[in-house]
C-alpha cells in the first residue's frame, strides 16, 4: 500500500492536475477495497430491510441478493461462523421475498445483519 501511495504522490507532483484526474479512480478503488465484502453485505442487507418494512418485497430481494454475493465473497476470503449464519439469513430473505412475504423476509434480513455485523 505504501508503494502505491508513493506512486500516486509522485505522479501528482510530476504531472499536476492531469494526474489527479487519472488517480482519482485508482484511489476510489483502494477505498472500496478497504471497505470489505462483509461491510458491503451489511449495507445492502440494511437497504433490503428498509424496503421490506415498506412492503417492497421485490426490491428487498434485489438488495438481499447483492448482500448475499458480498457475504459469500467474504466467507471465501476468511471463513467465519457469523458470515455463515448471515448467509443463511440472506438466503431466507431472498426466498421469502420472492414469495412476496416482505415481513418474513425483513426479519430474515435483520437476523442476517446481526450476524454479518459481528463478522467484521
Amino acid at each position: 500500500m505504501g508503494k502505491k501511495l508513493f506512486f500516486v504522490v509522485l505522479v501528482l507532483g510530476l504531472f499536476g492536475p492531469m494526474a489527479a484526474l487519472i488517480s482519482v479512480p485508482f484511489l476510489t478503488n483502494v477505498a472500496l477495497a478497504a471497505k470489505g465484502h462483509a461491510a458491503e453485505a451489511v449495507e445492502h442487507a440494511k437497504e433490503a430491510i428498509e424496503h421490506g418494512k415498506q412492503g417492497h418485497a421485490d426490491v428487498l430481494v434485489k438488495h438481499a441478493e447483492v448482500a448475499l454475493k458480498h457475504a459469500e465473497a467474504a466467507q471465501k476470503e476468511k471463513a467465519n461462523p457469523h458470515l455463515a449464519e448471515g448467509i443463511k439469513g440472506l438466503k431466507d430473505a431472498v426466498e421469502h421475498g420472492k414469495a412476496g412475504h416482505a415481513d418474513v423476509a425483513t426479519k430474515a434480513a435483520e437476523n442476517a445483519v446481526m450476524h454479518l455485523s459481528e463478522a467484521k
